[in-house]
């Protein structure tokens, strides 16, 4: 294929950041300039615009005085990113909005979710609402169902929704009264609407009306959902349409201001900018709702273009590391996105890339608490920043770079210091980790950590402080990777590592080591990334419209008949654009008569766009999942062509069985299928940016200088290279530090960089020193194997979460999976539950207790029963036993617990009001066998779910189908733990595994010590309280504190008497409370592990028979005493 021309014009790719404005341009002749400038500068009024002139000038070498607007028509295309929408979402500094809703509903988007964010979080502070005033539409639809009774439905008018569904309209839209609200709105000033009305994704013509009325009344901007988001679930769609009115005027001053500082508001000259879905779109279309995810979207295409080698099919994870926090995301082929998403709070329902963040970056602050280095999350931020800054900021990961000599001063600016004109300083960062590695000796000495027999420990130094920091940050960054990868049944080890951002460079080695990976791939350009990938971005305009059909042969014209429609208008706008496919042949025919003959002349015509080379792609999309189920997917029929009993757009339900198994890990076969949504995507293809080779230089690689650089093993001298002194034929082996003018790149020992031949760096991950783990406490190895234990967790929740099919499980995430020692003690728990947290210790030692010697390997125990560690009886929990070659008992447990909808009882939801015994409340598991040898006992467990309805007055369970479904999916998220640890102990070792697993047990005690003096010296070392239920049964509690101990004792004495209802609460639940509360009161985030060490700087007491004390030794039978639902019990008195 031939290169493409040079462009004729200046070509400008510019990503504006928080902190940092990037530019790549293109020059004519095909001269390629880079700049990197701050957003915000006194000096001049506009980042992006200040960079196009800055290079404007130096390329035709005349002044172009800031102060006049510039020339543009020698500019071919100008595309950017902005984070404009993202800041004035973050600082709630939109628009003043109002929102217009259907009379009844205008609470509706306060009320929200009610999801946490941070489950322990004592004040829970919910998100402002972005509208400033509501007003109720009369106006009502209700879907036609052929048993509706509603008086008078069958008078009202009934319209065709664009879902294939009918609606009635219950009641008229009131356009009177509406039209005096809008004018009440007007009045005091506000000019921007969202709009949300019931059903609208359906049938929009209400909506329609209103926003025709609106902006006849004056109003400026009009978001409707039915437009912004045409998806089924109205809360997403109304804070979608929400975020669009209250941003998108935002936007649009922002891009009227960026126009007038040209002299023809650059007229003629092709301008785009970067949507959360990773494709460029017009200035003119580019609004709020689809603007959050604007400069990180750029960095996903700038890596997935540069480094995916479609013929080699090797999957990419991007990995952007930047001041306050770490990106990263994956690449096989094709973007990945969500459309769903959370940002500041607030949920839109709008394609956006699959990027997932966590709060780890060069800024992160550390610290040093009960026992463990902890890695932010909270941020030095630009001002202070770190204390190298010279700005008396706090000890970060970049202070930890450079004390290590990953970060050499002389190769940064002298922008720091309170007149911003002096270098980074390193003894500042030095004498910093000097105090804290005092800090970490002291803690070490009273603690006896690390010590020999008879010997003090020695202190760290402060190069090991640095470094143990540098290895929980590493570990911290790769849980992200570990849940894109790992949870999604995707192997991490099988990825290139696509490093880029401002400090990226220096941790991506290790964090590619940790990971399994074998190479990591890092740009010329990595430092302004997501300004190329700008410049190689596609122009993409999609039509999505819901629908409510089930996929078969009997829809297959409707939807093909939709697709095609939405395919045309796909083109359309793209056409609009000046794209075009690549020629129309016309053929003619000419008759002559000289002869006789006739001669055929075909002609070929060529239409150029305005676009050179671009060409026209579409691609079809349905939104499809199983019937009864949530976990809707969208998915294309590539790789999938159509068939005999297909429809002619693809085989999509092969499309989405594949990839339902992929995500979830199995399929439902004979299960109906349901097209949620059509979406077609097209995208106008541009030329590609071409880069000129990099010669060879025929000679060594010139070192810059030697410098002390300290990895494992201690301090190591290292070459320094400069990037652009590098030829395409030079190798340097680690230790070694290149350098450009926007990064920093260490190449750690064991690990080989080659230049590419287009001058990016690709380097080879050696296995690296291997590092032999003993048994004896190391504080940075427990800080991470905290990491790596939580993660385990949290993989087999996604897991959970993926494999079942439920709405609780799937979407409420009433569910919680943990990891357990050998004795049954909780190690880490991954909460949604605040209820779930102790009490599934109580299961698992219950069984412990139980079964003993019964319990054999290919064993799953399943259990529910009160007096095992349950909650209530739809908390279904699957416990897994897991054994080592040579050991004869198991080596640890994983247990996941979910709350079904229905395990049968007098009442759906086996949750009855008036239950007064178990009998009532559903099926009964002590210690039931789920799975024995490895055989998945589905009769079994079927008739024990459907034995309740021999019970008069009740039921078996009343959806059979998904118990089975969800009971399978938590033995597969047991499975998933399993693996996981048995890859952890074939790292390290049984014995260390198993060492750890008691530490970080034990390093949660510390913590609760410390909160408990907190307490006792600001409340004092006697608090007692009481309350009632609602008959007035008291609950009475005395705690007794010991703040030289940091102990408590919790003496529930006094609490009356077991009630006969189901009001009353087992050990376990009491357990549950006590450790939330303890959890809450420390304050920041500690392992969340067993209950022994969260109480055992006290212990609780209870009089048995109380409403909150119950018979503690275990009944097979179902009780006839109803001992149900405890809140509050007894523990045992500490053991240390």
């Amino acid at each position: 294929m031939a290169a493409p021309l040079a462009p004729s014009g200046f070509q400008f790719a510019i990503d504006r950041g928080g902190t940092f404005t990037d530019v790549f341009a293109r020059c004519p002749g095909g001269r390629v300039r880079v700049l990197k400038l701050l957003s915000e500068d006194p000096a001049y009024r506009d980042a992006p615009t200040e960079g196009i002139r800055r290079i404007l000038q130096e390329e035709l070498g005349v002044p172009l005085p800031r102060d006049q607007p510039l020339d543009s028509r020698g500019i071919q295309w100008i595309r950017m990113g902005t984070t404009v929408a993202t800041n004035a979402l973050l600082q709630r500094r939109g628009e003043r909005s109002a929102l217009a809703v259907t009379r009844g509903f205008r609470h509706l988007l306060h009320i929200g979710t009610q999801a946490r964010p941070h489950l322990f979080d004592l004040e829970v502070a919910m998100p402002d609402v972005l509208y400033e005033d509501v007003i109720e539409v009369d106006e009502r639809l209700v879907p036609e169902q052929s048993d509706c009774h509603l008086p008078g439905s069958d008078t009202w008018q009934r319209v065709q929704g664009c879902s294939g569904v009918s609606l009635l309209v219950q009641r008229p839209l009131d356009v009177a009264r509406l039209r005096a609200d809008l004018e009440g709105l007007l009045a005091r000033g506000i000019r921007s609407l969202a709009v949300l009305l019931l059903h609208s994704y359906a049938w929009p013509g209400h909506e329609q009306q209103v926003g025709a009325l609106a902006q006849e009344l004056g109003f400026t901007q009009v978001s409707l959902s039915s437009a912004v988001a045409p998806m089924v679930r109205a809360v997403p769609r109304g804070l979608t349409a929400c975020v669009d009115a209250y941003l998108s005027p935002v936007v649009r001053r922002y891009l009227n201001g960026f126009c007038q500082g040209f002299k023809d508001g650059l007229k003629g000259v092709q301008v785009q900018f970067m949507r959360s879905d990773g494709g460029l779109t017009p200035m003119a279309a580019f609004g709020g709702a689809r603007a959050i995810l604007s400069g990180p979207a750029a960095g996903v295409v700038g890596y997935a273009r540069t480094t995916f080698d479609p013929r080699e099919g090797t999957p990419v994870i991007g990995f952007d590391m930047g001041g306050t926090s770490t990106d990263v995301s994956r690449y096989a082929g094709e973007l990945e996105h969500v459309f769903e998403a959370s940002t500041a709070g607030v949920a839109i329902q709008a394609p956006q890339l699959d990027i997932n963040t966590v709060a780890a970056g060069g800024g992160s602050r550390l610290f040093f608490r009960s026992g463990l280095y902890v890695v932010g999350p909270e941020s030095a931020g630009a001002h202070p920043g770190p204390a190298c800054y010279r700005k008396g900021g706090p000890l970060t990961v970049t202070d930890a770079n450079l004390v290590l000599g990953r970060l050499l001063p002389d190769f940064f600016p002298r922008i720091f210091g309170p007149a911003e004109d002096q270098p980074l300083c390193r003894d500042t960062a030095v004498a910093a980790f000097g105090r804290l590695a005092a800090t970490i000796g002291r803690f070490r000495s009273s603690s006896g950590a690390g010590a020999a027999a008879g010997v003090p420990p020695e202190p760290p130094s402060v190069e090991e402080v640095a470094l143990g920091f540098i290895r929980v940050a590493n570990e911290a960054m790769c849980r992200p990777i570990r849940a894109l990868t790992e949870a999604r049944g995707h192997d991490a080890a099988r990825h290139v590592l696509a490093s880029f951002g401002g400090a990226g460079g220096q941790h991506a080695c290790a964090i590619a080591r940790t990971l399994g990976m074998g190479r990591v791939f890092i740009h010329k350009h990595s430092g302004l990334l997501s300004a190329l990938g700008l410049a190689l971005a596609d122009a993409v305009h999609e039509e999505q419209e819901p629908c409510a059909l089930p996929y078969g042969p009997a829809a297959f014209p409707r939807l093909e008949r939709r697709l095609r429609e939405l395919e045309r208008r796909c083109r359309d706008a793209l056409r609009a654009q000046g794209f075009g496919d690549d020629s129309d042949s016309v053929s003619v025919t000419v008759t002559g008569d000289g002869d006789g003959d006739s001669v055929t002349v075909s002609v070929s015509v060529t239409v150029s766009p305005r676009v050179p080379s671009a060409a026209i792609v579409t691609e079809p999309f349905l939104h499809l999942r199983y019937d009864g189920t949530d976990g809707a997917l969208m998915v294309s029929p590539r790789g999938h062509p159509p068939r005999a009993g297909t429809c002619r757009a693809g085989d999509f339900l092969a499309a989405f069985t594949e990839r339902y198994r992929q995500e979830f890990g199995f399929s439902l076969p004979g299960r109906a299928v349901l097209v949620d949504d059509l979406r077609v995507r097209g995208t106008g293809r541009t030329e590609p940016v071409t880069e000129t080779p990099l010669g060879a230089r025929g000679e060594p690689a010139r070192v810059e200088r030697v410098t002390r650089c300290y990895f494992e093993g201690g301090y190591q001298d290292t070459p320094v290279y400069l990037l652009g002194d590098l030829g395409c034929d030079h190798t340097l082996p680690g230790p070694a530090i290149i350098i450009d003018t926007n990064s920093t790149i260490v190449v750690e020992p064991g690990c080989v960089a080659t230049v590419t031949p287009l001058g990016d760096i690709s380097i080879e991950v050696g296995e690296g020193p291997r590092r032999v783990l003993g048994t004896e406490l190391d504080p940075v190895q427990l800080s991470i194997f905290s990491h790596r234990f939580m993660s385990i967790a949290e993989q087999m929740g996604r897991t959970l979460q993926r494999t079942a099919i439920s709405t609780n499980i799937k979407e409420r995430l009433d569910f919680s999976c943990a990891l357990f020692g050998p004795p049954g003690g909780l190690v880490s728990n991954a909460p949604h539950i605040p209820v779930h947290l102790g009490a599934m210790q109580e299961a698992v030692q219950f069984q412990i207790r139980n079964l003993g010697p019964e319990l054999r390997e290919g064993d799953v125990i399943l259990s529910n029963h009160p007096r095992a560690g349950g909650s209530h009886l739809p908390d279904l929990t699957v416990i897994t036993p897991v054994f080592w070659p040579g050991e004869p008992r198991p080596v640890f447990f994983v247990a996941s617990r979910g709350h079904h909808a229905d395990v049968g009882g007098s009442t759906p939801g086996s949750m009855p009001p008036n239950s007064q015994s178990l009998s009532q409340e559903g099926a009964l598991f002590l210690s039931f066998k789920l799975v024995t040898m490895g055989t998945f006992q589905e009769e079994a467990v079927t008739e024990a779910l459907l034995a309740p309805g021999s019970i008069p007055g009740c039921s078996g369970t009343r959806n059979l189908r998904d118990n089975l479904a969800d009971l399978r999916a938590q033995v597969a998220a047991n499975q998933k733990g399993i693996g996981l640890v048995r890859d952890l102990i074939r790292q390290h070792g049984l014995e260390a595994v198993q060492a750890y697993m008691g530490y970080v047990q034990a390093n949660a005690e510390v913590a609760v010590r410390d909160t408990l003096r907190a307490v006792a010296e600001r409340w004092g070392a006697s608090l007692a309280a009481e309350d009632t239920m609602d008959d007035g049964t008291p609950i009475r509690l005395r705690v007794q504190l010991d703040p030289r101990e940091g102990s408590a004792v919790f003496d529930f004495g006094g609490t009356g008497p077991e009630v006969l209802g189901n009001c009353n609460a087992p050990r376990a639940i009491t357990l549950s409370a006590l450790i939330y509360c303890l959890r809450c009161l420390v304050g920041h985030d500690i392992p969340l592990n067993q209950v022994r060490h969260l109480s055992t700087p006290g212990h609780t007491w209870a009089p048995p028979k109380t409403h909150l004390g119950t018979p503690k030794s275990p009944k097979p039978q179902i009780p006839e005493c109803p001992d149900l639902l405890p809140v509050w019990a007894t523990t045992s008195p500490s053991t240390r």
